[in-house]
């Protein structure tokens, strides 16, 4: 069993990858998916589906690691994600500056969620985190371990 990818659906994929090749440096793997037919529509249960989009390596697993998928169709359902709606909720970066990454974040056109916190753990670690979301709305959380 090996982990391969995360899909998030865009409303318009080459912002959304723009904005986690911009942030979060993530690279394009090619080649760019143009998706549709008979195949699809079996596949995703959506009459004339058409699905483009990329695969972006995430940073910090070399050449092979995960990626994130991200994919727009030709037809969106729209429904706002919250925090605690079930279901995939968000996704996380390991980051040496909380501060630093959420304000690139916001230059780039997120929001965030909540505050940055600081939590102590008992075996003398401490996280900082926060939760923000990137341009279409997508939930991003943000954090750094130290330990002492």
């Amino acid at each position: 069993m090996k982990y391969v990818h995360t899909n998030i659906i865009a409303r318009d994929w080459k912002k959304l990858s723009k904005f986690y090749q911009d942030v979060f440096q993530c690279v394009p793997i090619p080649p760019e998916r143009d998706l549709r037919g008979e195949w699809v529509d079996a596949l995703t249960g959506i009459k004339n589906a058409h699905i483009q989009g990329e695969h972006l390596l995430l940073p910090g697993h070399g050449e092979k690691g995960p990626t994130l998928e991200i994919f727009s169709y030709n037809d969106l359902s729209e429904n706002e994600k919250c925090i605690n709606t079930p279901g995939f909720a968000h996704i996380a970066f390991l980051t040496d500056n909380v501060e630093t990454a959420l304000e690139a974040v916001k230059k780039n056109g997120g929001t965030t969620i909540g505050e940055i916190v600081i939590k102590k753990y008992p075996n003398s670690a401490t996280g900082t985190f926060v939760y923000c979301r990137d341009i279409e709305g997508n939930i991003i959380e943000l954090q750094k371990w130290d330990t002492f």
